[in-house]
């Protein structure tokens, strides 16, 4: 069945209205092994020629690379996208994670980088990556709605942070969404979360749909590829959750489908204030994930595929144990 025409969607009652899918770009700098940049772009290009208008990146993706990029990207382009922008963790020369810095001047600061990498005056949605424990997320909320006043952000963003938080944040500053891990498989901002972002008018772009390209059946097969670090992808939780994938993928051919289209296309049918984001780094991997748009599930089809593939079978986390302490959305 065909689905209806494209609907842009609304990111919460502060933010701006964009295509149902968005592009993320952080697999383009490296954090999935080799890429290549004329591909990369490539892929940018053709993500806006489809109508893809939203692109989210992290300043601290490559360590600056992923802003350089998409800024090579957008030349000449640039009214054409808004520019979704994680800040925060901080790196060091050899590529490993520091911490997380909140405080209101570090904001200004990255933000300043951020700007001048990307080759633009403004920033669409600007959003702390963590939630800095040794900062009340008021005074970095606060900061980054002065830079709202200021003009050099247009809206405010969360990522991976719990209701107590996102209440929190909401009471400084008009929030446009939540970014955060939500798949066929991790379905936990179900239980809290998602009941806080609807009851507060406030939307939610959801990463990892795919899990990390677990369910669209691929492996870690490159050096430097991050996911051969991750529980769900080691051991025996891998064995335990191939049969989960295979499952998907007989229900998936059963409707002449691949997994990733059933994958994508249950998140987007779960709820219209969800955007899933899509790390597709080639236009082959774009234009399969733009096929799921075409499939319409129903609320009994929802519900075949939830039964089929619980999410309570999957077999490990979705980050390490010290990752996972981390997430003010896991508490």
């Amino acid at each position: 069945m065909t689905a209806d025409p494209i609907e842009f969607r609304q990111l919460g009652s502060a933010g701006p209205r964009v295509f149902p899918l968005a592009l993320g770009c952080m697999g383009m700098s490296g954090m999935y092994g080799h890429t290549d940049e004329s591909e990369s772009i490539a892929t940018i290009h053709a993500a806006l020629d489809r109508g893809i208008n939203l692109l989210d990146t992290g300043d601290f993706y490559g360590m600056g690379h992923n802003e350089m990029l998409i800024g090579r990207a957008l030349k000449g382009r640039r009214e054409r996208a808004l520019l979704s922008v994680k800040f925060g963790a901080l790196r060091g020369p050899d590529g490993a994670w520091l911490g997380f810095d909140g405080r209101p001047a570090a904001v200004k600061n990255f933000l300043a980088h951020t700007l001048t990498r990307l080759g633009t005056d403004h920033i669409d949605i600007y959003r702390p990556s963590r939630l800095d424990p040794h900062v009340p997320i008021e005074e970095t909320i606060g900061a980054i709605a002065g830079l709202v006043k200021a003009g050099y952000v247009r809206s405010i963003g969360l990522s991976e942070v719990g209701p107590e938080t996102i209440r929190r944040a909401q009471a400084v500053h008009p929030i446009a969404d939540l970014q955060i891990e939500y798949s066929l498989i991790s379905r936990r901002p179900e239980t809290t979360i998602f009941p806080a972002l609807e009851e507060l008018g406030i939307g939610a772009t959801a990463y990892g749909v795919l899990s990390r390209g677990l369910l669209s059946g691929s492996l870690p097969a490159q050096q430097g590829d991050l996911r051969s670090q991750l529980p769900r992808f080691q051991g025996e939780n891998l064995a335990r959750n191939w049969r989960l994938v295979d499952v998907l993928r007989e229900l998936a051919a059963g409707r002449g489908l691949r997994p990733a289209h059933l994958a994508i296309a249950w998140v987007l049918a779960k709820s219209r204030n969800l955007v899933p984001v899509i790390g597709a780094r080639t236009r082959t991997q774009l234009a399969e994930a733009l096929e799921a748009l075409q499939v319409q599930l129903s609320p009994a089809d929802l519900a075949r595929l939830e039964e089929a593939v619980p999410a309570s079978a999957v077999a490990g986390t979705r980050y390490d144990e010290r990752q996972m302490n981390l997430l003010d959305s896991e508490r």
